[in-house]
């Protein structure tokens, strides 16, 4: 399989696991979420939630008070989305092709997927929807392996197709947008091992394995967790840190 086939096949594994996503995935600090709505200029009340997936970011949007609209591709993500958010309208759509008109909301958020989009396209795409002066934010929840456990939890999850994480974020400075800045934001995610091993189990290295591979990593994860005793026993608070990367749509 070569690098674009892996990116695509990884890009589409999560709606088998919808629900599992929803239940186990993190949310955004909503310190991040307020910063990164904070590129625009003028008050935000109508957000997009792009690659919206099951809502990970819709709920911080909705306790900001956001009049939020979801574009999600997959149907099985789109159902677990509108059944925890049924006050959201909540429409199919890629980054690429998004189904709303041109200057229609305030902000596009973006939460944990920026990367698998066809970037030139899909930021065309955003700033046709955004007003003047609207906000692009891209949010990246991902582990602090700062600590030590968390540094050995990484090195017992890796499978044959793990990518290691990098500092690389995109910008969003240029013809379109403006003000770019990157910002990171402590956060955390209570856990026990078997949840942390079923959140892992969410993640896209995981899912389009083999199922013997899928089941050796996701042992090595609980059986690693099970003998460490910041983890071994009841509730814990899985560190992250959240990358957020914003910009705003130029008034030209």
């Amino acid at each position: 399989m070569d690098a674009e086939e892996l990116h695509d096949r990884r890009a589409r594994s999560f709606g088998a696991t919808a629900a599992a996503y929803a239940e186990h995935r993190p949310d955004y600090p909503v310190d991040g979420v307020r910063w990164g709505l904070a590129a625009a200029t003028g008050a935000v009340r109508r957000v997009l939630d792009l690659a919206a997936g099951t809502g990970k970011l819709t709920a911080g949007l909705l306790a900001l008070g956001c009049e939020v609209t979801a574009v999600e591709p997959d149907a099985e993500m789109r159902a677990q989305l509108s059944a925890l958010f049924p006050q959201v309208r909540t429409l199919p759509g890629r980054a690429e092709s998004i189904p709303l008109p041109a200057g229609s909301v305030d902000a596009v958020v973006v939460g944990q997927a920026f990367h698998w989009f066809d970037r030139d396209a899909a930021l065309a795409e955003i700033a046709r929807v955004l007003r003047p002066g609207g906000a692009l934010a891209a949010f990246w929840n991902r582990e602090d392996d700062s600590v030590g456990w968390v540094a050995g939890l990484s090195e017992v999850a890796s499978s044959s197709v793990t990518q290691t994480w990098t500092n690389d974020w995109p910008t969003f400075d240029g013809e379109l947008f403006e003000a770019g800045e990157t910002a990171e934001f402590p956060h955390a995610h209570r856990r026990t091992a078997d949840s942390l091993t079923a959140t892992i189990g969410t993640h896209s290295h995981t899912l389009v394995v083999s199922e013997e591979e899928r089941a050796q990593v996701l042992g090595q994860v609980r059986d690693y967790l099970r003998s460490r005793p910041e983890t071994a026993a009841g509730e814990f608070e899985m560190p992250l840190r959240t990358s957020v990367v914003r910009g705003r749509r130029r008034f030209r």
